[in-house]
């Protein structure tokens, strides 16, 4: 499987390059950013992914530290309501119920904004969840990778974490329930959207181990969304433009029963058929996530961090 990768090298020098499955890592020719990429066509992209896997493997995936795929302007989003499943937990959990209802059938999606490139986290790495909340789940979502034209030019996986009990007390903390450390996890890998057969019907898997153990999981398909997928972008795109791309989490339709809460200690892991895995131990204080900062100017950080984890 072929994948766009952000890393570092042993240098800490930040560079883009391809994957292509063997576990050679080719890079661009001039160090682009994932920023760089986004400003290309779809078409431009693909002729430089393909004429980069004809050069030479001058990384091994081992020798590499891999990044969350955001850079430069970039920012990360993502749609709510978009499976029939996202919708009958959202109106169990709410005391507002009807605000749902009726987004799942309107016209306009239900949008918002989930972080800037540096507080999103990779694979490996610790999602968190917050201390004021009683309930707290993942949400494994199809990511969309979107160039400056709105284009779709391939897919991640993304864990768009929640605190349920937030929102359901009321749909104006929804920015505290899906916008704070350690909420926002996207894979390393992007799948060229070239690569990807058909969008509709790929298998998405979640697993969350406790202890040794399996302490929920629950599979679903792209051919439940209610919505489709790639038009979302053009919602997002209307009156505010993203010159460097975004990515796009396209909604869940895996939500766990109110009787389950993630924890502290746990590890979340999601795959997405013909795009990638994700997975993420989780902490329950967002000040093991600081580093973050820090990261920005020194990748390697992330090196030892996922080792502490």
């Amino acid at each position: 499987m072929t994948h766009i990768v952000r890393f570092a090298d042993d240098s800490g020098t930040v560079r883009t390059g391809v994957a292509d499955g063997t576990g050679a890592v080719r890079p661009f020719e001039g160090a682009p950013r994932m920023a760089d990429l986004l400003r290309l066509s779809a078409r431009e992209l693909r002729a430089l992914t393909e004429r980069t896997l004809d050069g030479p493997a001058v990384f091994a995936e081992g020798g590499i530290v891999t990044l969350p795929p955001l850079d430069g302007l970039m920012e990360l989003w993502a749609a709510g309501v978009t499976y029939e499943r996202s919708r009958e937990a959202r109106v169990a959990e709410s005391t507002e119920r009807s605000v749902y209802e009726r987004v799942y059938d309107a016209e306009r999606p239900e949008l918002f904004f989930k972080a800037q490139p540096w507080r999103v986290v990779t694979d490996g790495e610790p999602i968190a969840v917050r201390d004021d909340s009683e309930l707290n789940v993942p949400e494994p979502e199809l990511g969309l990778v979107l160039n400056s034209r709105g284009e779709t030019v391939g897919y991640v996986v993304t864990d768009d974490v929640s605190s349920r009990s937030i929102e359901g007390e009321n749909p104006l903390y929804l920015p505290q329930a899906k916008i704070y450390g350690g909420s926002a996890a996207v894979s390393s890998g992007v799948a060229p959207a070239w690569e990807v057969a058909d969008v509709g019907a790929l298998r998405i898997a979640l697993a969350v181990t406790r202890g040794g153990a399996v302490a929920y999981e629950g599979e679903t398909s792209t051919s439940a969304f209610h919505r489709d997928p790639l038009a979302l972008a053009g919602h997002l795109w209307h009156a505010q433009p993203f010159p460097d791309g975004a990515v796009l989490a396209t909604g869940t339709g895996i939500v766990p029963g109110m009787d389950f809460t993630l924890r502290d200690g746990d590890t979340v892991r999601i795959e997405i058929e013909g795009v990638g895995v994700l997975s993420n131990p989780v902490v329950g204080d967002q000040a093991r996530l600081d580093w973050l900062t820090e990261a920005v100017e020194q990748p390697l950080i992330r090196r030892e961090r996922r080792a502490q984890t």
